[in-house]
């Protein structure tokens, strides 16, 4: 696995976030998720052909957790842009899955930071596109597991991360202003190109399987 490059400058998201938040988050944080990663995947593939049936079992939790971390953060950095090309839409199909889901795009965003904000301990907030229901939703997912560990049938729109290393920098312990602010950072573009995409493929899923 490698660490893909950031698709902005570090200081980019600034004021909203700061480069130091994200050198810090992205340069140490995501990169360890990855090393460690790779160690680990490295190990397994020892023990495999070691035959040694227990000890690569023994290491799935750490590949869990840190598989997980290195797919949350690259959804994270695409989430984001810079904050003059952050334009919540007036049209469309994310702005009408989000106005029937929830009235309003400040319906969601309210009903987003008070979930989000209330997660105990380390975790994420999500929109999600939901494949058997045709819709939007949100799900949280603690620590760093992938949200499809949730719900097999949803695909990730937007994710939001609430360890306080994401935020600790900037808003030291104020999760609700950190939630309030990164709406002016978020990549609405980027994700309306995934919520169209995720109802492609459940198109596609759904007429592979009523040819069987």
């Amino acid at each position: 696995m490698q660490l893909k490059q950031l698709p902005y400058e570090l200081g980019a998201l600034e004021p909203i976030m700061s480069g130091q938040t994200i050198d810090f988050h992205y340069g140490k944080h995501h990169r360890t998720y990855v090393n460690n990663l790779n160690n680990l995947l490295e190990q397994q593939a020892e023990f495999m052909a070691q035959g040694k049936l227990n000890k690569t079992i023994a290491l799935s939790n750490q590949i869990k957790f840190n598989g997980g971390g290195h797919l949350n953060h690259e959804i994270f950095w695409e989430s984001m842009c810079a904050q003059a090309d952050s334009a919540i839409p007036d049209s469309g199909p994310l702005h009408d899955a989000l106005v029937e889901g929830w009235g309003s795009i400040d319906g969601f965003i309210k009903m987003f930071n008070m979930r989000t904000a209330a997660i105990q301990g380390s975790g994420w907030g999500w929109l999600v596109y939901n494949k058997r229901k045709d819709a939007l939703s949100y799900r949280t997912a603690a620590n760093q597991d992938p949200i499809t560990d949730v719900s097999p049938y949803v695909v990730p729109i937007i994710g939001i991360d609430v360890w306080e290393h994401a935020y600790y920098i900037d808003y030291k312990n104020a999760r609700p202003k950190y939630l309030e602010n990164i709406w002016r950072i978020i990549n609405w573009q980027k994700a309306e190109e995934r919520l169209i995409a995720a109802r492609v493929e459940s198109a596609a899923e759904k007429e592979a399987a009523a040819k069987q």
